[in-house]
């Protein structure tokens, strides 16, 4: 069955939970490791109630970056010529629900938000929390050329004695006063979730407003401290959101290096001019846009997402589209939902965590 323009996907039939006519398996990417079962649209949930005008919106917008993958190449052309959305979409594109190796298909939903910090530019006793740029002395290694299958993957080290060694972890680079800082903060909890969202906005003592966003990484693994605070028991007055991690910080200010080592991954920024970036390269839209893996759904996919907010229980069901990656985004049915920035953005993201089904609108060709 051809599919795309320039790749011939093959399926493969699997035994799962699932009857083995109806489970199936992208054998090539770009969804290699997905595990689905093929849908119409009637069949998703809340798919013609949605917004589909705003959503096909955001799909163009977000098509000026994945037009650049095979994938996309005529489907980003096709979208050109429609102004019914609902009609561009079922036209074009084929559903399929993700199921994990388990055959389910629910799996965990999140959520992210751009943050508000204050900082300057020179350092003082106020603010003294650097936002560094990537460093000079971080060596950057690519093996796709020799080694095909690990094109996913780029080592990060830094050369000492003649050998390269693996780069500083967080607590390694604390320490350190050579690197170069975008600007200093005041919180240095804050900070850390800065390093979690990958992007937000700095106001400072100026009174200017400049955007952050991710720039690299050290290549340490990322470890979450609200999981490690969960595993210690000590969230269960506070609650097991961001706020409650705030909150039992503010009671134990003593613990929280402690706790912010036991994370080795440090993220590096760059100073942007637009605001929230995803990997795609695109501005996020707050409501509209996914952090997902790629492992499993590709940057520009189209995604429905049904789950609903932790915080008012409203259902989501929504055509949204996976512009974003994150170190915590990991697994076969995963996805950060970006709020957008603001107070409710905040407490909505940080209290996040909730069963949800992803379908993906596969191109047709």
């Amino acid at each position: 069955m051809k599919f795309l323009s320039t790749t011939t996907i093959i399926f493969i039939l699997l035994f799962t939970g699932c009857s083995q006519k109806e489970l199936m398996k992208f054998e090539k990417l770009p969804v290699s490791q997905a595990n689905v079962k093929k849908v119409s649209f009637n069949e998703i949930e809340g798919f013609y109630e949605d917004d589909l005008p705003l959503a096909f919106e955001v799909f163009k917008k977000d098509c000026q970056k994945a037009v650049k993958y095979d994938l996309f190449k005529n489907v980003c052309e096709k979208a050109k010529e429609y102004t019914n959305a609902s009609e561009f979409f079922t036209n074009n594109f084929t559903p399929y629900v993700l199921y994990n190796s388990n055959g389910l298909d629910k799996g965990v939903i999140t959520g992210y938000y751009e943050p508000l910090l204050n900082g300057s530019r020179t350092k003082s006793d106020i603010y003294k929390y650097p936002i560094y740029k990537t460093p000079d002395d971080m060596i950057i290694i690519d093996l796709s050329d020799s080694y095909p299958e690990l094109k996913k993957y780029r080592l990060r080290g830094k050369m000492v004695n003649g050998k390269i060694v693996s780069y500083d972890d967080r607590k390694a680079i604390n320490k350190r006063d050579d690197l170069t800082p975008i600007c200093y903060v005041d919180d240095r909890l804050e900070l850390f979730f800065l390093q979690v969202q990958g992007s937000g906005e700095v106001k400072l003592d100026t009174g200017e407003i400049i955007n952050i966003g991710y720039a690299n990484q050290n290549g340490h693994q990322y470890s979450g401290i609200g999981k490690i605070l969960l595993d210690e028991g000590v969230l269960k007055e506070y609650g097991a959101s961001m706020q409650g991690i705030k909150a039992y910080f503010d009671d134990n200010p003593q613990r929280l290096d402690e706790i912010l080592y036991k994370n080795r991954s440090y993220i590096f920024f760059s100073e942007r001019k637009q605001g929230a970036t995803g990997a795609l390269g695109i501005e996020l839209v707050a409501g509209r846009n996914l952090a997902v893996d790629r492992t499993y759904i590709p940057l520009g996919i189209p995604v429905f997402i049904n789950t609903k907010n932790s915080v008012t229980q409203e259902k989501i069901d929504r055509l949204m589209v996976a512009a974003d990656t994150g170190g915590a985004i990991k697994g076969e049915i995963r996805a950060d939902f970006f709020f957008g920035d603001g107070k409710n953005a905040a407490i909505y993201a940080g209290g996040m965590k909730e069963q949800g089904r992803l379908t993906i609108l596969v191109p047709n060709n």
